[in-house]
């Protein structure tokens, strides 16, 4: 396995600048441990040093937002000093790039790594032109290295391969005129995804960032579970392996080839007690830390990893967990959309070649080893930044500024916190009216996984189109899969299944709550456990109780109908019928039911009554 980045451009950075900060790495670098502080500044004494701070820089879950993201999205929590809490606006990619270009400033040690889901999902700008937009961002912003997440196996490990390795689309050619996509010059890491017939990783597992005799190992993984999530195309061949097993295995290849500091980026994460960024995840009241699988899988991993970036959750966090030798270890994330990133200073051992974790945390409460910070919308932004968005805009604004529909006042999904969002009832209304007809499928109910809602529609004018209007850009931005509808048979008895499912078997711990079409109601009660949280005789279609041994038509995505998201009972469907995409009916219902005189209201969000 090759060990080194394929361009290393972490030299190539320091290559690049002025010689004067050349001078200034080795005068750090020959600096004893004392004489530096955070930033790399010295404080007068010359002799040979033993340690150097290296600087880790890390995100997460970026899924193509280039724009700032609107609405809810767009905003990350802060607890103020009175317990209070502010929603702040936070993100796009050029107030990161700006943020990130400061953080690294004094730093001659300096790595920026990412925890997966750069891509996929994304909204129309990015997404219109298969995730080129975002890659070449992260390339400018000097992104080091990235593991996968599952997001970046939506178009199949060969459009993840072309992503990598640059080459225009098969099917879609070239975007500019006489501009070849070059691909990502930063390593993508895929340690525990193998080709199912020749068994080896279909990435490189891992990559070694060197500077100055300083060397720092990356693994990088995303969740076993993967398959459960994206469609089963985007999974056609792969196999995916248990995280820790696979970690403890590259770690100890590294630790052979002398590379003893180990960073692993896991596409996992978890669920802190709050939602705040500032949260200190370490405190001991009473529910406070932090919940979920990565807990598991940090307490699994091998003491030879020194620190772990995650994702996936879409959380911020800063906490550690002790490692399998007792000693705390650092496990980081950056929320999601580019709202914030982490600043973590792991400090090198040029003696043991190892980073040194006597205290992960705190220095000093005023001067964190580790701490998430926001990438707030009120500092200067990146110029070049600026000139990408600006160029790939020019290309989609002929589809992305079509409107599709009106509303009368923002209607929530991403950003809504509720079992049953505003937008997946209007989004599974329109699946069940545009199925409903005997020719396309004679459709009863329609079901929505909550997951594929990707944003809010948010009334406020994203650009020139005016306030209320709903553009292509923005319901793409909602629903950017386009996954097939399907409608299938299912029994009633198979129907009340789907539903237990929501909250029991893999969906227990995190339950997934399907958005449900009009004229389905029923009651869910989460003071009970597993599926018993389904109060089964409170389940009405139209007024009329399910019958268990009655067939029913029911419409929903690929996904969902081929058993996503642990709904086996939704993959059992039988005779098939492959309808429109989500995104056109969810567009022609935006045009058949809104008008500028009448737009459409928030639904009402009450086919679910919640018993807490």
């Amino acid at each position: 396995m090759s060990a080194t980045p394929q361009k290393n451009r972490a030299s190539r950075r320091v290559l690049a600048a002025a010689a004067g900060l050349a001078t200034m790495g080795a005068l750090v670098a020959a600096m004893p441990a004392g004489a530096q502080d955070r930033h790399g500044h010295g404080h007068g004494h010359h002799k040979p040093g033993r340690t150097v701070d290296v600087q880790l820089l890390s995100f997460n879950d970026l899924h193509g937002n280039l724009e700032p993201p609107a609405g809810s999205a767009g905003t990350v929590t802060e607890t103020q000093a009175d317990g209070t809490t502010k929603a702040i606006p936070a993100g796009g990619v050029e107030y990161l790039a700006s943020s990130l270009r400061t953080a690294r400033k004094g730093h001659p040690y300096s790595i920026t790594a990412a925890g997966g889901d750069m891509v996929g999902a994304s909204p129309l700008l990015s997404g219109l032109f298969h995730d080129e937009p975002t890659i070449e961002a992260l390339n400018k912003i000097d992104l080091d290295v990235t593991t996968v997440g599952n997001h970046e196996f939506d178009e199949g490990a060969t459009e993840l391969a072309r992503l990598q390795n640059g080459g225009c689309h098969p099917v879609e050619g070239c975007y500019e005129k006489d501009k070849k996509f070059e691909g990502a010059d930063f390593p993508y890491l895929a340690a525990n995804v193998t080709n199912e017939k020749s068994g080896k990783p279909i990435l490189k597992p891992y990559t070694v960032w060197k500077k100055n005799g300083v060397k720092i190992g990356f693994i990088g993984v995303t969740l076993e579970g993967t398959p459960n999530i994206v469609t089963a195309n985007g999974v056609k061949g792969l196999k995916f392996h248990d995280e820790i097993e696979t970690i403890n295995k590259y770690a100890k290849e590294l630790d052979r080839q002398g590379v003893k500091s180990i960073v692993a980026l896991i596409h996992e994460g978890g669920a802190p007690a709050s939602t705040s960024y500032n949260y200190d995840c370490d405190s001991s009241g009473a529910g406070d830390g932090i919940s979920g699988p990565i807990t598991d899988i940090a307490k699994g991993i091998t003491p030879k990893v020194d620190a772990l970036v995650t994702g996936h959750t879409h959380q911020a966090y800063v906490c550690t967990i002790p490692d399998p030798a007792g000693n705390p270890r650092l496990v980081t994330s950056a929320s999601s959309f580019g709202k914030l990133y982490t600043d973590t200073t792991l400090t090198y051992d040029r003696r043991t070649k190892d980073i040194v974790r006597t205290s992960v945390k705190s220095s000093s409460a005023a001067n964190p080893t580790s701490a998430n910070h926001i990438v707030s919308r009120d500092q200067p932004k990146a110029n070049d930044m600026t000139a990408l968005i600006a160029r790939w805009n020019t290309l989609a604004a002929p589809i992305s500024n079509r409107p599709q529909g009106y509303i009368s006042a923002d209607i929530n999904g991403r950003g809504s916190t509720a079992p049953e969002k505003p937008l997946g009832d209007l989004i599974a209304d329109a699946q069940l009216e545009g199925l409903a007809p005997a020719d396309k499928g004679g459709a009863v109910v329609a079901f929505m996984n909550p997951g594929g809602i990707r944003a809010d529609l948010v009334h406020k004018a994203s650009g020139a189109e005016g306030d209320g209007v709903v553009t292509y850009g923005e319901s793409f931005t909602v629903q950017p899969f386009t996954n097939m509808m399907n409608v299938v048979d299912l029994t009633g008895a198979q129907l009340v299944a789907a539903l237990q499912q929501q909250v029991s078997g893999s969906n227990e711990a995190s339950p997934k709550i399907l958005q449900i079409s009009k004229g389905l109601t029923y009651t869910l009660d989460m003071t009970k456990t597993g599926a018993a949280r389904v109060v089964t005789d409170t389940i009405k279609l139209n007024g009329e109780a399910i019958d268990p041994a009655k067939t029913y038509r029911v419409a929903m995505n690929e996904f969902l109908a081929g058993g996503g998201d642990g709904f086996a009972a939704l993959g059992a469907g039988t005779n098939k019928l492959v309808g429109a995409s989500d995104l056109d009916l969810f567009n022609a219902y935006l045009a058949a039911h809104s008008t500028a005189e009448a737009p459409l209201a928030p639904p009402a969000a009450d086919r679910i009554t919640v018993i807490q």
